[in-house]
């Protein structure tokens, strides 16, 4: 789950990173009240999407005061950020900044480990000084067990090139930053900038995290950080029945049990609607190693309730559970949705007691479902029907 900036900035400041003060406002009348709040000076006003390039885009503007924080909030409420719409914004103090730097730390799939990133030279283009010049951005491997103690943190500040001083100042925000990382189970801290103000004190002004959901059932309050609004309504019902499920663009759904299983069907199918009029999946749906009759009724009224589905493909390779399991499944999940249950169903059944499977199928003769015997045969079928 990625955060919004104010979000960032609040869990930086529970653990003790320093940061501003700041606010969030959704109307301009009260970005006009949180500068007010602020002292009524200067302000940064600061579009809250969850994209980068919010400067260039024209998402980031100074108000000298609270009227000129309306204003400001008037212009970048409802602005399109690379396909982002502003809702709310960030008002926040402004600073006097003297230096601007970039620090990271991040889990680094590749080498099964975590890796912070840190340079002298933050701001806006540090992607194009990690292309450009990669030597002026320091990558030091993270020890999940020891992560970054003093010593760490005082080894990623040389290698970045800081010198004594600044090195001194930054150290203990970068392990305040590392806490932020551990103890939210974060997959991603980034701050850009990290900056140094003209009196010598080092301030996060601006963040991004991601928390990792598998660690979801330690933090109960992180539920309360996600954007409801943002989320697609399928795929946040599909959660709310734990259910494996990533909508995407596309008229055949697809329900499968294993994913790599799924990630093959959607090949599959992807092929196969090139035949017939560029028909693409619909959706990921992994129900797993229990296809019950609850789960794939559950899996069925998610993907029946996409608009866009016009057809949808049941691809399981009975294992553990047996393809008769599967078929009672889909028999009773048929029953469970009733008139809800208006689209073609192309089913193929193949392992653990697939002819008793198939022949529990052809008994209920269920005037939606067809059954196949092979994979390619099952994903030409579902592309045939959603194309028709």
């Amino acid at each position: 789950m990625d955060l919004f900036e104010y979000q960032a900035r609040d869990l930086f400041e529970k653990h003790g990173v320093p940061v501003l003060k700041a606010k969030v406002a959704s109307t301009p009348e009260e970005a006009q009240k949180a500068a007010e709040e602020l002292g009524g000076g200067t302000v940064v006003v600061k579009a809250q999407v969850k994209i980068g390039g919010r400067g260039k885009a024209g998402g980031v503007k100074l108000a000298h005061n609270p009227a000129e924080a309306k204003e400001r909030a008037e212009e970048i409420l409802g602005l399109d950020i690379k396909g982002h719409i502003t809702h709310k914004v960030m008002i926040a103090e402004g600073a006097d900044i003297a230096e601007e730097y970039y620090f990271s730390v991040l889990l680094d799939r590749a080498n099964r480990t975590f890796l912070a990133m840190c340079s002298k030279e933050g701001g806006m283009d540090i992607e194009t000084l990690a292309a450009e010049r990669p030597e002026a951005l320091a990558k030091v491997p993270v020890d999940a067990i020891d992560g970054i103690d003093e010593a760490k943190a005082k080894q990623i500040a040389v290698e970045a090139g800081f010198d004594a001083e600044t090195a001194g100042l930054v150290t203990p925000v970068l392990q305040q930053l590392w806490t932020v990382f551990k103890e939210e189970d974060a997959t991603l801290v980034e701050v850009n900038p990290l900056v140094k103000t003209g009196d010598n004190t080092i301030l996060a002004l601006d963040g991004k995290v991601s928390l990792d959901d598998n660690a979801s059932f330690r933090h109960e309050e992180h539920e309360e950080l996600r954007d409801i609004q943002a989320e697609d309504p399928l795929e946040l019902k599909a959660k709310k029945l734990d259910l494996n499920y990533v909508k995407l663009d596309g008229e055949v759904g697809v329900i499968g049990n294993g994913a790599g299983l799924v990630m093959s069907t959607l090949d599959v199918v992807a092929y196969a609607g090139e035949k017939h009029g560029g028909v693409k999946p619909a959706n990921f749906l992994d129900i797993g190693g229990g296809a019950s009759a609850e789960v794939m009724a559950n899996g069925l009224d998610v993907i029946l309730g996409d608009d866009q589905v016009k057809s949808v493909f049941v691809n399981v390779f009975g294992g553990i559970t047996a393809c008769d399991q599967v078929a009672n499944g889909i028999v009773k999940a048929l029953e469970i949705l009733g008139d809800n249950a208006t689209k073609p169903l192309v089913v193929r059944l193949d392992g653990n007691a697939v002819e008793e499977g198939r022949e529990i199928l052809a008994k209920a003769n269920h005037p939606l479902v067809t059954t196949v015997d092979s994979m390619d045969g099952g994903a030409d079928k579902a592309a045939e029907l959603a194309a028709k």
